[in-house]
């Protein structure tokens, strides 16, 4: 089953190639959405696939040795039919 979820990061998230590497990630499971910087030092991120590869994203996200995750906001929202891959804002 398909879903959408949004995302907003918080720790050591902007500088640390936080967004290319959720692109990457992205990129290798099928996912679609976006990840862009946000003015308070956040990340906001839009995944849509299925849980399952939603949730190994996060995980290889968070394996870099420069990204620290102190908190993560997350709330499902409704699927954007027409998107087709993952891109950085």
């Amino acid at each position: 089953m398909i879903v959408r979820k949004h995302f907003r990061f918080t720790g050591r998230v902007q500088g640390v190639g936080f967004r290319y590497r959720a692109k990457y990630a992205a990129n290798g499971m099928g996912i679609t959405g976006w990840a862009k910087n946000e003015y308070d030092g956040s990340v906001e991120m839009e995944a849509q696939g299925t849980e399952e590869s939603i949730n190994r994203m996060l995980v290889m996200i968070n394996k870099s040795d420069y990204i620290v995750i102190d908190s993560i906001e997350t709330k499902e929202i409704p699927l954007a039919e027409n998107e087709r891959s993952f891109y950085v804002i």
